[in-house]
């Protein structure tokens, strides 16, 4: 076979596995930080490449009224769009009130503190990260434990536990520790939350290769960000063999890949899955093994139809 040929065999079998993808963790707006493209704009693309479903997050804001309404007023779209809510300020923090609409409104995902957290606080001394909007736009944000002194979970930690237990949501870790990680979805385990997601442990909450095995054994899904493996994008922390030790450790059955894209200056997260894909397949696993890291892990975490082709394996 030519290279060409070769190329085109590539390119082909990622569109297929594009067809019935799923994106849980996408920085779409709008967003008190500049994105590259909005929800319904991201909703029509996805759709246009066969996506089954994807899962808009923002630091700020629940999306659910907004997928709603595009879910509403836009039927042509293939491509099923969801929300959940990040546990920062300017939802009130830990707020139980903000967990029960955000279920009641069809809300997949809770995210324990991202910019909030005590954690993500430490990692910004050292990471040069800053929030490119709160100091022009709102304040600065504040930090919400999650544990308290005696590094037992917090009771209003619980009573949002109890909330994603009732209603079937899925509990992610945010930007809280890996050791708080570990705390917290033990509790979650012992309270009824079934549904759980170790968000990127390749960077931001100090996690190791042990926590990934441990946690992924707990029972949880391990979600990892493209972004931080791909080459030509500005959040790129790891090499691509790094993607490999963490999903060796995890398991294939237990790991997630999601884009963590949207940001104004990078590259669209419909082609950060497609690049995610090939990088996959660069490493040496199977179109069988990746279907079920960019869409059968995910739709069995969220509790979502995967809508796959006839041609894939189930």
């Amino acid at each position: 076979m030519d290279s060409a040929t070769t190329q085109k065999t590539v390119e082909q079998r990622i569109d297929d596995l594009l067809v019935g993808a799923i994106d849980p963790h996408v920085h779409s707006g709008p967003s008190i930080a500049a994105r590259s493209v909005d929800h319904l704009e991201l909703a029509r693309d996805a759709s246009a490449a066969g996506f089954a479903a994807i899962v808009t997050k923002d630091h700020d804001y629940s999306g659910v009224m907004t997928a709603a309404l595009i879910s509403r007023h836009h039927p042509e779209l293939t491509t099923k769009i969801y929300s959940g809510i990040a546990l920062n300020n300017v939802v009130g923090g830990l707020n139980p009130y903000a967990v029960e609409h955000t279920a009641a409104m069809g809300g997949k995902i809770v995210w324990l503190p991202t910019l909030a957290a005590e954690n993500h606080f430490e990692w910004e001394k050292t990471s040069g990260w800053v929030h490119p909007a709160s100091t022009q736009k709102i304040r600065p944000a504040s930090a919400i434990p999650v544990l308290d002194a005696n590094k037992a979970v917090r009771d209003d930690v619980k009573e949002i536990l109890d909330v994603i237990a009732r209603t079937d949501l899925t509990l992610a870790s945010g930007h809280v520790h890996a050791s708080e990680t570990w705390i917290i979805f033990e509790e979650a385990k012992k309270r009824g939350v079934k549904r759980m997601i170790f968000t990127h442990p390749e960077d931001i909450v100090g996690a190791s290769l042990e926590d990934v095995r441990g946690i992924a054994a707990m029972g949880a899904a391990v979600e990892h960000s493209l972004c931080m493996f791909l080459e030509g994008n500005k959040f790129q922390t790891c090499a691509p063999e790094d993607l490999r030790k963490h999903i060796d450790a995890a398991g294939i059955d237990s790991t997630i890949l999601c884009s963590d894209l949207g940001q104004i200056g990078n590259i669209h997260p419909i082609e950060g899955i497609r690049r995610g894909i090939k990088l996959c397949m660069d490493l040496g696993y199977s179109d069988d093994d990746i279907r079920k890291m960019v869409s059968l892990n995910a739709a069995r975490t969220l509790g979502i139809e995967a809508s796959l082709p006839a041609s894939a394996s189930r």
